[in-house]
């Protein structure tokens, strides 16, 4: 894992903080295997692990609180913790009296208000066998004193176990954990600034929340700040989250807080709801996302009288341009309203948003008129947890209503084309994107961008004028490896599989349209 720690001159203080967030993370990962063999997926064990460190990290503050105001001889501060609902009360406990008492912790935690309720509503105990837990608590998180670590190390160390969860395919984790290595490359291309609100409308673990957060931190120092902006940083004011999954938010929660934003209690930085659904609570300056894949929807939404709504029906009171059950369309609508004028955003989406006809054709040349669509970053295979996926990001931004185009660009860059990755032979590093974000000019004008053998533009007119303003643009590349050639058979068989889903949309596509003028 990458560090903000300042290293010196041969970069010896990051590889020692490296080394310490790699034991660290080794040795709250050790009970992992213990677990799963008691039927614990690895997602529910960081979930667990989650509990018990606030409680930890709460209860350190709380007592370093006691002390300094005991030291300096002032009042004692208001207890952090409710009375009686202690990591210390915990910790006294063994057996089955320790079990019912920690389930009876949850429940009660998540009768509380701000961050309690974030991680604690609905928090289950899901380590049934007390002796495991008892090794848990007593053993491997009472051992570690949290507050000893930095801001950096329990942030990456964080990050670690949200990682190894998602590589547990078993658990479909996966689906909630986009490339640390992709967001931050996005990150740098959209330059936040501390006057941004930063918003991901499908949060996930908050990793674009994190990596904005991280960026702010590098380049715009505390001190460097006015008041109003520290507080925007520091309180959490500057990002906002949404989440499906209430047990996906209070990871995302708890991550926030591990990176040392420790949100303001008045504020839901992480907002547990369907996005899609309702009008969004935020207006964003700037967008960072990626959708989940997927044509339909994760749940059922329910009507009056507990009948289950058709998805059309779901999103028929939104000001979208198009009514349409595909999910990946209806967050690009979402999207695009939720952005202020001059807001940015940079998406992921896959390639059937790009080509698909009917809604997807109105929603393309809706946005390429009235937004600055103007950079496609082209993904390869093996990147992401969900196999085969054919993915793309999606740079654009909000402008005043006017006559004429706001699109004139549109640069697209090919990093699919003799690009092959997975997820444990050749992972995605950040240096890989690195030729991507020089070529994007970050805080430059765009008509300062070189063509490449790579990356070319493509004016308003000629998008236009493809069929259906299909924006699933490729040309042929001189000097490039020939793919099928290089790839290895696990290669070869996720490109089979993304071309497959790529041809299974165009078809469910061609099915919708039909039965659309059909009806």
């Amino acid at each position: 894992m990458t560090t903000t720690t300042n290293a010196g001159p041969l970069g010896l203080e990051s590889r020692d903080t490296t080394a310490h967030t790699r034991s660290l993370v080794d040795k709250l990962w050790s009970y992992c295997d213990v677990l799963r063999d008691a039927g614990v997926p690895a997602i529910d064990y960081v979930e667990q692990l989650t509990y018990l460190l606030f409680l930890k990290m709460m209860d350190e503050k709380e007592k370093r609180a006691k002390e300094k105001a005991q030291r300096r001889g002032k009042p004692l501060p208001a207890p952090i913790l409710p009375i009686g609902l202690n990591w210390d009360t915990l910790a006294s406990k063994k057996g089955d009296q320790l079990k019912k008492y920690y389930e009876h912790l949850l429940e009660e935690l998540g009768k509380k208000s701000g961050m309690f309720k974030l991680i604690f509503l609905g928090a289950q105990n899901k380590i049934q066998t007390p002796s495991l837990l008892e090794r848990l608590i007593h053993d491997l998180i009472g051992k570690i004193q949290w507050s000893r670590e930095g801001v950096d190390v329990k942030g990456d160390a964080y990050e670690e176990l949200l990682s190894r969860s998602a590589s547990d395919v078993k658990s479909g984790a996966g689906q909630y954990f986009t490339p640390r290595s992709l967001i931050r490359a996005m990150v740098d291309c959209m330059q936040p600034t501390p006057d941004d609100t930063i918003v991901d409308p499908a949060c996930g673990t908050g990793g674009f929340l994190l990596a904005a957060n991280e960026y702010l931190r590098r380049e715009y120092p505390a001190e460097t700040l006015n008041p109003d902006q520290r507080n925007r940083v520091t309180r959490g004011l500057a990002f906002h989250g949404v989440e499906l999954v209430r047990g996906t938010a209070r990871l995302a929660a708890m991550n926030m807080l591990s990176h040392g934003v420790v949100p303001d209690e008045s504020y839901e930085i992480i907002e547990v709801a369907d996005t899609l659904v309702t009008e969004p609570s935020i207006r964003a300056t700037l967008v960072l996302a990626n959708p989940p894949f997927g044509q339909k929807s994760a749940i059922n939404v329910l009507g009056e009288g507990g009948k289950v709504l058709k998805d059309e029906a779901v999103y028929i009171d939104r000001d979208f341009w198009v009514t349409t059950k595909n999910k990946q369309l209806n967050f690009v609508q979402h999207i695009a309203k939720l952005m202020k004028i001059d807001g940015r955003a940079a998406v992921v989406l896959p390639d059937n948003v790009l080509f698909e006809g009917g809604a997807g054709e109105t929603i393309r040349r809706r946005l390429l008129k009235e937004y600055d669509v103007h950079t496609l970053l082209r993904l390869p295979t093996g990147i992401f947890y969900a196999g085969g996926v054919k993915a793309n990001v999606l740079f654009f931004e909000r402008k005043r209503p006017a006559e004429g185009p706001w699109t004139s660009k549109l640069w697209v860059y090919d990093f699919r084309s003799g690009e092959n990755f997975t997820l444990k032979q050749r992972p995605l590093r950040r240096e890989h994107l690195q030729p991507f974000v020089d070529a994007y000019l970050p805080g430059k004008a765009r008509d300062e961008r070189v063509e490449t053998d790579r990356f070319k533009s493509f004016t308003y007119e000629e998008l236009l004028g493809r069929d259906k303003v299909n924006l699933d643009i490729t040309w042929p590349r001189t000097g490039g490896r020939d793919d099928e050639t290089q790839q290895t058979p696990e290669e070869l068989a996720r490109s089979i599989v993304a071309d497959l889903r790529v041809a299974l949309a165009q078809f469910e596509a061609l099915a919708n349209e039909l039965s659309t003028s059909d009806s």
